[in-house]
């Protein structure tokens, strides 16, 4: 097994289509050298082939000190002989980053996204495009995220005399939650199970990494070790979802009582809680006399039904289950309705 994370084969991995993507993630878990692995490509590029490269940020924030979060690390590992900083621009919007005083990418954060779009022309030069952390730790997103990352990629990946330009991004993370807004707009969360390596989608693969040696420089650590194996340990050192306990395709038995309905897709889910078992039950069978009436997508509103956004408490509160294993599934339909209902 490699000490960290080589990343050679999901770069070489067609689509779902046998096309080349232009989306590549990657989770694994910590540690585990997938940050380091798509840092130093970048840098590499550049040293051969004069290819700029863009780091995507959520907040503007996150654009202090960017050069040195950036390439702190790989400086020492690979690159001692050259020197990364950077400089402000646009009165702070975006940073520019140069390597040994050559321009050699940007630096940017979704959030301003309006702003810069007014300078679109001068990212016309990018090559590649790199987001970490693309699941927060915290279901700390930028409003409507999904969107701002197509719309920065869009400004970038025009102009030289082309209507769109091929610009490849990365993105790693580690595996924090199914539920995070990239999974649910690329519809990759009903597909994931525990054995999937590599996922291919149109204009995208996925690779669930893990790295053996990482896991047990974690598992050994004497601070780790303090807190035993909780939900955080397994997440630090076996790569599982820190906020998923994979929930089941099972019904209850019991009593139950009914506590809302569910559109997705035009059809109708009824959700149930079999209180003396703890359980959240989807399956559907939808109770068309209960009030709360719920719809997943805007084609799906209807008379009597409300949106996701007007129904937050409700929401966090079946995350909750959702994240503590608590629900179970009549079917893979079920459990897709569900799983887009809760994504952010």
């Amino acid at each position: 097994m490699p000490e960290y994370y080589d990343g050679t084969k999901l770069l070489s991995l067609s689509d779902i289509n046998g096309d080349k993507p232009e989306i590549y993630m990657c989770t694994a878990n910590n540690t585990a050298g997938k940050t380091t692995y798509f840092s130093r490509l970048l840098v590499n590029k550049f040293l051969q082939k004069g290819d700029k490269f863009m780091l995507i940020n959520r907040f503007t924030y996150e654009l202090d000190s960017c050069a040195e979060k950036f390439y702190k690390d790989i400086h020492t590992l690979f690159f001692p002989d050259h020197v990364m900083d950077s400089k402000s621009r646009a009165k702070g919007i975006y940073h520019e980053l140069y390597l040994d005083g050559m321009p050699c990418g940007y630096s940017v954060a979704m959030n301003s996204i309006d702003q810069l779009k007014k300078y679109s022309h001068l990212f016309s030069d990018t090559k590649r495009m790199f987001m970490d952390e693309f699941q927060s730790e915290t279901s700390h997103y930028c409003q409507n995220e999904v969107n701002k990352f197509r719309a920065l990629h869009k400004i970038v990946a025009r102009g030289q005399g082309e209507m769109v330009r091929y610009v490849p991004v990365y993105m790693c993370a580690n595996p924090i939650t199914i539920l995070n807004p990239y999974y649910a707009a690329m519809n990759i969360a009903e597909r994931l199970n525990t054995n999937t390596k590599f996922l291919r989608g149109e204009g995208f693969v996925l690779e669930q990494g893990y790295v053996e040696a990482a896991g047990r420089a974690q598992a050994t650590s004497g601070f780790n070790k303090a807190f035993g194996n909780d939900a955080y340990s397994k997440f630090t050192n076996e790569a599982v979802y820190l906020f998923d306990n994979y929930a089941f395709i099972d019904k209850p038995s019991g009593y139950s009582s009914y506590i809302a309905t569910i559109k997705y897709n035009g059809a109708e889910f009824g959700i149930r809680e079999y209180l003396d078992a703890g359980i959240i039950y989807c399956d559907n069978k939808a109770d068309g006399t209960y009030p709360l009436k719920i719809t997943v997508t805007k084609d799906d509103h209807d008379i009597n039904y409300v949106m996701l956004r007007k129904n937050d408490m409700f929401l966090s509160q079946m995350r909750y289950f959702f994240q503590k294993g608590c629900f179970r599934f009549k079917n893979l339909a079920c459990k897709e309705a569900i799983l887009k209902a809760l994504s952010y």
